[in-house]
Order: C-alpha cells, then sequence, then structure tokens
C-alpha cells in the first residue's frame, strides 16, 4: 500500500508470476477505480489516471 494527501493506492501482485492489479482510492471522497497491467508502476498510473480524469 502507498498513500499521500490525496489517493490511497493498493497493490495486489498476480499470484501465478507477472501482472499487478491497482486499486486507487481518493481520500477525501472515498471514490475509487482499479487497473490491472503487467507492471506495478503501470497499474498504478492507469488507476490514478481513470480516478482523476474528468
Amino acid at each position: 500500500m502507498e498513500h499521500d494527501n490525496h489517493t490511497l493506492l493498493v497493490h495486489i501482485s498476480d499470484e501465478r508470476g507477472g501482472g499487478w492489479t491497482t486499486v486507487a482510492i481518493d481520500r477525501a471522497t472515498r471514490a475509487c477505480a482499479v487497473a490491472q497491467r503487467d507492471t506495478q508502476l503501470d497499474a498504478a498510473t492507469s488507476a490514478c489516471r481513470a480516478l482523476y480524469s474528468s
């Protein structure tokens, strides 16, 4: 798990090898987004973009 003043990130690795799932949660509103990618960084980036894109 990672966090800052605005966002919580929960990283879950694939049990069978490669791949990551990241749940991004906005701390103020509790809105969330989920992304699955091959790397942890790509999953986190995609989840944050999905959460804050509007």
